[in-house]
């Protein structure tokens, strides 16, 4: 079985800095490629954050580049999401998302973590 656990999200002022971790486990985790942040306000429909490939080319929305930074530890099948300068229209909950082939498989799939809360108070 495999999961994504996510952590570090919460409370902060805007201008505050927060770092999301996202943790994938499995013993039958062969490989992950692209993995990457969305996130879901309130009344709004799931959207991309940041997205970062396992050679860690990384893409972004244009509301968060310069402000966020994605990267990963290939060798802890592990994403991060370094955000910098939170404003409040930051708030929401943020969903880690991995593509990942498992033994025996031929093919990837892909998993969704369980969100953690970002609130960006003004």
């Amino acid at each position: 079985q495999v999961q994504l656990v996510e952590s570090g999200g919460g409370l902060v002022q805007a201008g505050g800095s927060l770092r999301l971790s996202c943790a994938a486990s499995g013993r039958s985790i062969v490989s992950i490629n692209d993995m990457g942040w969305y996130r879901q306000a309130p009344g709004k429909q799931r959207e991309l954050v940041a997205t970062i490939t396992k050679g860690s080319s990384t893409n972004y929305a244009d509301s968060v580049r310069s402000r966020f930074t994605i990267s990963r530890d290939n060798a802890k099948n592990t994403v991060y999401l370094q955000m910098n300068s939170l404003k409040p229209e930051d708030t929401a909950v943020y969903y880690c998302n991995a593509d990942i082939k498992r033994l025996l498989s031929v093919t990837y799939s892909n998993y969704w973590g369980q969100g953690t809360q970002v609130t960006v108070s003004s």
